[in-house]
């Protein structure tokens, strides 16, 4: 017997959940889901192994999807943001993408809003798989985030 297996959210936890969310409304037109959370409890703390946990946040919908995945923004207290440098060849989870039409449009907007280039745009043929023009950024709080543009050989978006 086999079991349905459905991908639904990647979780960011943020330092403050409002101002990491706002950035990828205004930047990438992530759309809120209401209600937006606040939890706590005893089978709160069973899920997480911590105590007294308090989380508050959000959920967004991603472009390009009408029912899932989201990006979930949380903020948990007690605090425990333990220290993170975020470099993008770190095992585990590095980053999360978004195609654009305009790469250097959403770079721009990435940056007013508080994030900042990561590396070093590019434009570069990919045999077999067609034309990316990509930079790495990262958000507000740190988090890597790829703009990225993908093209047929005969410069059809993808």
């Amino acid at each position: 017997m086999s079991s349905k297996i459905k991908y639904v959210h990647t979780n960011i936890v943020a330092a403050n959940w409002r101002e990491l969310a706002a950035f990828y409304i205004k930047v990438f037109d992530c759309i809120p889901i209401l209600p937006e959370r606040n939890l706590s409890g005893n089978w709160l703390d069973q899920l997480t192994g911590l105590k007294k946990a308090g989380i508050r946040g959000i959920h967004l919908q991603l472009p390009g999807f009408e029912k899932g995945p989201t990006l979930e923004i949380f903020e948990y207290s007690p605090e425990n943001l333990a220290e993170n440098n975020r470099v993008i060849n770190r095992a585990g989870f590095a980053h999360i993408a978004f195609h654009v039409e305009d790469v250097e449009d959403i770079l721009e907007k990435l940056v007013q809003n508080g994030g900042e280039k990561y590396g070093e745009l590019i434009k570069t043929k990919i045999e077999g798989v067609g034309i990316l023009n990509a930079v790495y950024t990262r958000d507000p709080e740190g988090n890597i985030v790829e703009i990225q543009h993908w093209e047929n050989d005969k410069g059809v978006s993808r």
